[in-house]
């Protein structure tokens, strides 16, 4: 939920659950309340998202060689919101961003029977229980806490079988270029359907206090897909998460600005810490 301001609205990128009626995006970091009666969705340029055939064919790649690099990404459900995630290091370890799990008040979104991720495996879906327990967040109260705290880590309670997950990526700059993948998107069909669209990071706009930094970026994005993966160019390295947008008319689609964007939190300081304490390893020197 979000009402546009003078200059720049700001949205986190989570879709309500269908018996949340008054709009799919909830609370904005600016604290309006005020629903939209429209799905906001950023665009910047002609190529926007590809699913994984068209990406298989504009690339030049086997399209089941696609869909198995990208099976550690997912759908993450917790009460009545949902966002995306990704198997990271380890496939019983997945990572997103906190306003996933945790809501506007900082209350956690759902108990130990109602957080789950689902993924994709070899076009089998396969839904896996978080243990909301082991939940490590930059902020549990990510509505009022500044974005590059806006990450979350958490165990799942048990492997999920095929899938590989995503190793931790060096320290990205502005200019870096990126892959965009992510499940989840509202107005992308079947929500479990993947996305996959190659872009850069624009300009570094904050750097958080443990060690993260927020990152202006130029793919395509909209609600739902919170949480979802930036990799490197190759696929398989995670180097941040998406978390929201800003933009003065988040209802229009428009190329990239300082008046419109989506933005992510860098793999990096605590949050980089948590993933590696979890998965119970350190990242290789080369993954650096």
């Amino acid at each position: 939920m979000l009402r546009p301001v003078l200059i720049l609205a700001a949205s986190l990128c989570l879709l309500g659950a269908p018996e949340s009626k008054a709009a799919p995006a909830l609370a904005g970091r600016v604290g309006f309340s005020a629903p939209l009666p429209l799905i906001p969705v950023v665009v910047f340029g002609e190529r926007g998202r590809l699913t994984e055939a068209e990406f298989a064919r504009q690339t030049g790649a086997d399209p089941s060689d696609i869909a198995r690099r990208h099976a550690a990404s997912g759908i993450i459900h917790c009460g009545n919101a949902r966002g995306a995630g990704q198997l990271t290091l380890a496939n019983n370890i997945v990572t997103t961003a906190a306003h996933v799990l945790f809501d506007e008040s900082g209350a956690p979104r759902g108990d130990a029977g109602h957080c789950s991720f689902t993924a994709s495996i070899a076009g089998t879906v396969s839904v896996t229980a978080i243990d909301v327990e082991s939940i490590v967040a930059g902020a549990a109260d990510p509505y009022r806490a500044p974005p590059a705290q806006d990450w979350a880590v958490a165990r799942l309670r048990r492997p999920v079988e095929g899938a590989r997950a995503y190793a931790i990526g060096a320290a990205p700059r502005a200019g870096s270029a990126i892959e965009f993948a992510a499940r989840g998107h509202a107005d992308w069909g079947a929500s479990s359907a993947l996305s996959l669209q190659d872009c850069a990071l624009r300009e570094m706009l904050a750097q958080g206090s443990e060690g993260t930094r927020e990152f202006s970026f130029d793919c395509d994005a909209g609600i739902g897909a919170s949480g979802g993966a930036l990799l490197d160019p190759d696929g398989q390295r995670l180097d941040a998460i998406f978390v929201g947008y800003r933009s003065a008319k988040p209802d229009l689609a428009a190329p990239f600005s300082p008046q419109h964007y989506n933005f992510a939190v860098t793999v990096e300081g605590a949050f980089r810490r948590a993933v590696e304490t979890m998965a119970g390893t350190r990242a290789t020197a080369s993954a650096r």
